[in-house]
């Protein structure tokens, strides 16, 4: 499978990015080497290999699911530019 600039025009302008020609032409090459390396994983005999989840054992840490307040209004409203004392002020924007 080839990946053509026109179709990595379209995929851009979905993203709503803009790109010149030069970068269309290097992202359709980088797309085929791509599909050509994926093409070659696919080629691959993995009989019998199981499959690999994770090359780490993780444990999930468990608490219990118990609302806490870990930490004070005031330390809260400490660190904002402006406050009325119970809520951060923030610029209108609109």
């Amino acid at each position: 499978m080839t990946i053509h600039p026109d179709q990595v025009a379209k995929v851009a302008k979905l993203a709503k990015l803009r790109l010149d020609d030069a970068k269309l032409e290097r992202f359709a090459g980088q797309m085929d080497d791509i599909l050509a390396y994926m093409e070659t994983l696919g080629a691959l005999d993995t009989t019998g290999v199981e499959p690999l989840y994770s090359p780490v054992g993780h444990e999930t840490p468990m608490r219990a699911d118990v609302a806490t307040k870990t930490c004070a209004r005031d330390q809260i409203l400490a660190n904002a530019p402006a406050t009325d004392g119970q809520f951060f002020i923030v610029p209108k924007i609109v």
